[in-house]
C-alpha cells in the first residue's frame, strides 16, 4: 500500500469513527427536541408543578439545579484550582506528589452513588446537616473535584516555560510569577475544565438522591438548609414513580436539563476560544 493510499484510508477510519460518536448523539438530541418542545411554554419554565406533577412546570427544579451548581462551583474552585497550583508549581516530583496524582484519577473513577452515599454520611448525618441545598453541594463538590484539579493542572503545565524564566529573572517571586504569569496564560483552560466539572455535577443524579432532592416540593427554598427539587431527580422521578404522567411532560423536562447542559458547554467553549485569541502564545 503506497503512503497516499494509507493515507487517505487513515482520513476515512477517522471520519467514520467520528461519526460513529456524533450521529447517535445528534439522534438523541433530535428525538428528545421533537418529543420534548410540544410541552415547553411560559408557563412550564415558571410555575411550579401542580395535581401530582402531571400539570404545571418545572421552575423549582431549575431553579434547585441552578443554585446546586452555583454553591458547587462556590466550594469546589478554590480548593481545585488551589490544588492544582501546587502540584504543577510548588510540589516535587516524589512518591507523595505520584500518590496524589494516583488518587486523583482513582477518584475521577469512582460512581456517582458512591460519593451520594458518602455525603449522607459525612454531611447529612454526621455534620448534621440534614438533606440541604450546602449538602448536595459539597457531595457534589467532591465528585468534581478531581477533574477540576486533574485540568486545571494540565492548563497550568501547557504554559511554557519561558515564561517563568523570564519573569523570575526580573525579579518576580515564585508567586508573583504564578499570579501574574502562569496563571492568565492558563486561565481559559481552567475554565473550561471548571465549567465541564460543573457541567457533569448539574446532571447527576445519584449523588443529591441522598442529600438534597426532594420528591415533591413546589416551594422555592428559603435557604442552603432547605431541600430542592432538581432536574435530573425530578425527571428519575416523573419517568418512574409517577403513574399516568404524559410523556410530553417528560421529554419536555428532559430538554430543558439538556439545554442548560449543553449551554453551559456552549459558554465554556466560547471563554476558551476569546482567552485564547488573547493569549501571548
Amino acid at each position: 500500500m503506497n503512503p497516499k493510499t494509507a493515507q487517505r484510508l487513515g482520513e476515512l477510519l477517522a471520519v467514520v469513527a467520528t461519526a460513529v460518536v456524533i450521529v447517535p448523539i445528534f439522534l438523541v438530541i433530535v428525538f428528545i427536541f421533537i418529543n420534548g418542545i410540544q410541552a415547553i411554554s411560559w408557563e412550564f419554565l415558571t410555575q411550579p408543578p401542580r395535581n401530582g406533577m402531571t400539570e404545571g412546570g418545572i421552575w423549582p427544579a431549575i431553579l434547585g439545579t441552578i443554585l446546586l451548581t452555583i454553591c458547587t462551583a462556590i466550594f469546589v474552585m478554590p480548593f481545585g484550582i488551589g490544588a492544582a497550583i501546587y502540584l504543577a508549581e510548588y510540589a516535587s516530583e516524589n512518591w507523595f506528589t505520584r500518590a496524589i496524582h494516583i488518587s486523583i484519577v482513582n477518584l475521577a473513577g469512582i460512581p456517582s452513588i458512591v460519593y451520594g452515599l458518602f455525603g449522607l454520611g459525612a454531611f447529612v448525618l454526621f455534620f448534621n446537616m440534614g438533606t440541604s441545598i450546602i449538602a448536595g453541594a459539597l457531595t457534589l463538590g467532591l465528585m468534581t473535584l478531581p477533574i477540576i484539579i486533574s485540568t486545571s493542572e494540565e492548563a497550568i503545565l501547557s504554559v511554557p516555560q519561558e515564561f517563568r524564566t523570564v519573569s523570575r529573572s526580573l525579579g518576580a517571586t515564585h508567586w508573583q510569577t504564578v499570579r501574574y504569569q502562569v496563571l492568565p496564560n492558563a486561565l481559559p483552560g481552567i475554565i473550561t475544565g471548571v465549567i465541564l466539572g460543573l457541567v457533569r455535577a448539574a446532571g447527576e443524579t445519584a449523588p443529591i438522591l441522598f442529600t438534597v432532592a426532594a420528591f415533591y416540593l413546589p416551594e422555592l427554598p428559603k435557604s442552603l438548609l432547605d431541600q430542592t427539587m432538581a432536574l435530573p431527580y425530578h425527571l428519575y422521578v416523573i419517568s418512574t414513580q409517577v403513574p399516568g404522567m404524559p410523556l410530553q411532560v417528560q421529554y419536555g423536562t428532559a430538554l430543558v436539563l439538556l439545554v442548560m447542559i449543553l449551554g453551559f458547554t456552549v459558554v465554556a467553549a466560547l471563554i476558551r476560544s476569546l482567552m485564547r485569541r488573547r493569549r501571548e502564545w
